[in-house]
């Protein structure tokens, strides 16, 4: 296999999976682990990837920056959170996943006596002053680019919980279901999904009709869509067709 086309199938297992660990690409490759330590090393170097004890993650566009999402129908975003963190009742306890949407909802959850579980750095930074909240932070791999923790050991610190709510975000929807950028992302969203007894999604409006690179769950699998007013006729059917509630912000 000639060099660029090595970093070439290097870069795209990183960058769909996240992070991979250096045995994983020695095996992956058929490579002697000196050569994907000099790979990954020059990948790092150009700014594709970061290297980590045991492996690499990616840091190019496979999950979009927080403060650039950020920035993105703001005012959508704020209606979205207001409305949803509504439908959380004091005394229960609520599963938020990160992303920008999902932080708003948490920023209108204080004032509220809850427990809150969450795998999002930049809501626990939110809520560690509220009085009447309890956080519980899923550790694992720290993305660097949004401040959510990732990989086994969120997975597994998931499987320890239960939750009446998941409040979660998506990168995109279709008639088939929910989809996000990456992979590592995606099975961290699955089994908060299993973890909790009802899953309430938060997008704009923008979101519907769009896929990404990994589905997460069909669509029959949401119990409530929360979203702004441009929500179609269409979209009004196949949400019906699927048993979603939509929750118009």
């Amino acid at each position: 296999m000639l060099v660029d086309q090595r970093r070439g199938n290097i870069l795209k297992t990183i960058e769909s999976q996240g992070f991979v660990s250096l045995q994983e690409l020695v095996d992956l490759l058929g490579a002697s682990e000196s050569t994907v330590r000099r790979d990954l090393d020059h990948l790092d170097r150009i700014g594709q990837i970061r290297r980590t004890r045991g492996g690499a993650a990616y840091v190019g566009e496979s999950l979009t920056a927080f403060d650039d999402r950020r920035g993105r129908a703001v005012g959508e975003k704020q209606s979205i959170g207001r409305r949803a963190a509504e439908i959380v009742e004091p005394g229960e306890t609520v599963l938020l996943d990160g992303g920008t949407t999902t932080l708003e909802v948490a920023r209108n959850l204080s004032g509220k006596s809850l427990q809150v579980v969450t795998n999002s750095l930049p809501i626990v930074n939110l809520l560690v002053g509220a009085p009447d909240i309890e956080l519980l932070f899923l550790g694992g791999y720290l993305y660097p680019k949004t401040g959510v923790a990732l990989g086994n050991l969120t997975v597994a610190a998931v499987q320890a919980v239960h939750a009446r709510r998941l409040i979660m975000s998506t990168g995109g929807i279709t008639s088939a279901g929910l989809f996000n950028s990456n992979s590592l992302l995606v099975e961290s969203e699955r089994q908060m999904m299993d973890a909790a007894d009802e899953v309430i999604v938060v997008a704009d409006s923008s979101k519907l009709g769009h896929s990404e690179l990994a589905q997460v769950c069909p669509l029959s699998r949401v119990d409530k869509l929360v979203t702004d007013a441009g929500v179609t006729d269409e979209w009004r059917g196949i949400l019906q067709e699927h048993n979603v509630e939509l929750i118009t912000a």
